[in-house]
C-alpha cells in the first residue's frame, strides 16, 4: 500500500518531538488496524493516535494522509 502525506501533515509530523513521530509513523504504517472510525459529515476516516487525530481517506491501493492534528482543533 503506497502512502501519500499532504503538505500539512508532514509540517505537522516534523514539529513533533521524535517519539510522538514515530508513535504516529508506526500507527500509519499499521492501517486498517487501529482505532479507525468513519467520519459523519465529511469524507474519509480517523485514526486515534492518544490526542492526536489523523484523518485520512483510501482510494484503491493508494492510502492518503489528509490532516494529522492534535484532538480538539481537527475537527474545526
Amino acid at each position: 500500500m503506497k502512502i501519500n502525506y499532504s503538505k500539512q501533515s508532514v509540517k505537522f509530523l516534523k514539529k513533533q518531538d521524535r517519539i510522538t513521530q514515530k508513535r504516529i509513523i508506526d500507527a500509519i504504517n499499521k492501517l486498517p488496524n487501529g482505532d479507525v472510525k468513519k467520519m459523519q459529515g465529511r469524507a474519509g476516516y480517523r485514526l486515534r493516535v492518544g490526542n492526536f487525530r489523523i484523518i485520512f481517506d483510501l482510494a484503491g491501493n493508494i492510502l492518503y494522509i489528509e490532516e494529522i492534528d492534535n484532538r480538539g482543533q481537527i475537527y474545526k
